[in-house]
């Protein structure tokens, strides 16, 4: 699978799940969707594009189980928290809920909007060793009258936990509290039922471990929150008529989603096009056995690394897919992150939660035994 993808071959790459990794042929088809736009702007973006994108949020819906009125392409995930953060009506005094084991960018969205709101963000603790039929007993006890939002990953970036969500969406609205799920990992690396899932807003990239081109991502909202979302620049989405393309369903007459959240003024939308065949990739290698293979070598290493420092796993194997959490005795993140790329060429991100240092090990189909023992043998490593 190496061969597949366009990665320098002098690097272990065992960070897929910072920004992903494109193949060659999903990447070859982002190319031509740029070229074809570009032999005549004005029809492919003025006339072909509204057609073009459906028919992609069309694979995407399917791919992920939702409906692809519900859904929006947008640039990433971090984007996709914006637009509900900033779109929600919140009052002084109300109050977002979080763990605290939410992706940096989105916990700065939150309390810039809380802040101008008058609303608190709150985190709640979730230990390591991680239990997940405790999750949802504490994010509940957690809830006050005040409590409007509840804000969750799917997996973490952090900690790479898979946080069980159905049952806390279910009992967050039987209590009419609002759920926004940052799928930021997601997508690619679990299956997907994001109707059954029952989160009132799904935020996911595709340019992680589907392996669609950067750039590609995607807003889900359940129908009776359309027309509550107000894309970051107001643009040609909002006029009631655009090129014979209303913005109001003319069955429903609310707003449509796609209209105001992707018709903003000229953008490439070729990343977004070639979602399709990120998915057509996966499809012909047989991607669920390569998920399932991953992430058995993923769990294997991690019992074998935490016999090596004698630290304990920070949850059971299955709370996690393609990506774990290898502890390590070292409190320097960024050294220890540096010393791996420039002295052994390995490219992982090094995290900390908690007080406690983790190697983020992420296990793509195109990753070997070689690249695991690699950073097994990393001189970086040496004093633990």
């Amino acid at each position: 699978m190496r061969d597949q993808f366009l990665l320098d071959p002098d690097l272990v790459f065992l960070n897929h799940g910072s920004f992903g990794a494109c193949p060659r042929e999903v990447f070859a088809e982002f190319q031509r969707w740029q070229f074809e736009m570009e032999r005549n702007p004005v029809e492919f973006l003025g006339r072909r594009s509204a057609t073009l994108l459906a028919a992609a949020r069309e694979r995407l819906a399917a791919f992920v189980g939702a409906q692809a009125g519900d859904l929006a392409f947008v640039p990433n995930a971090t984007t996709g928290v914006n637009v509900v953060a900033r779109s929600l009506a919140l009052q002084p005094g109300d109050e977002v809920l979080a763990t605290d084991q939410e992706y940096g960018a989105c916990d700065a969205t939150w309390r810039f909007v809380c802040e101008r709101r008058g609303a608190h963000y709150r985190q709640q603790r979730i230990p390591l060793p991680f239990d997940g039929h405790d999750f949802v007993r504490r994010m509940l006890a957690a809830v006050t009258a005040r409590t409007r939002v509840i804000f969750v990953s799917h997996i973490t970036s952090t900690t790479a936990l898979i946080f069980p969500l159905a049952e806390l969406c279910a009992a967050a609205r039987a209590r009419g509290i609002l759920t926004l799920v940052d799928g930021a990992h997601a997508p690619g690396q679990i299956a997907l039922q994001l109707d059954a899932l029952g989160a009132d807003f799904y935020t996911g990239n595709c340019h992680k471990w589907m392996c669609a081109p950067k750039g590609a991502a995607f807003l889900h909202a359940r129908p009776e929150h359309h027309a509550a979302l107000d894309a970051p620049v107001i643009s040609w989405g909002y006029v009631a008529e655009v090129s014979g393309h209303t913005g109001f369903d003319a069955y429903t007459g609310r707003r449509v989603l796609e209209r105001r959240l992707q018709w903003q003024g000229t953008r490439d939308i070729a990343a977004w096009l070639a979602v399709p065949a990120a998915i057509d990739f996966q499809a012909r290698h047989d991607w669920p056995t390569l998920q399932r293979r991953c992430h058995e070598q993923a769990v294997g290493f991690l019992h074998r690394w935490c016999a090596r420092f004698a630290l304990p796993a920070a949850s059971s194997d299955d709370d996690f897919a393609q990506m774990v959490v290898l502890p390590v005795p070292h409190h320097d993140a960024a050294a220890l992150r540096e010393r791996l790329f420039n002295e052994s060429r390995i490219e992982v991100p090094v995290t900390q939660h908690a007080g406690q240092t983790f190697v983020r090990l992420s296990m793509q189909a195109y990753n070997t035994a070689a690249d695991l023992q690699r950073l097994f043998d990393a001189p970086a490593l040496a004093a633990g």
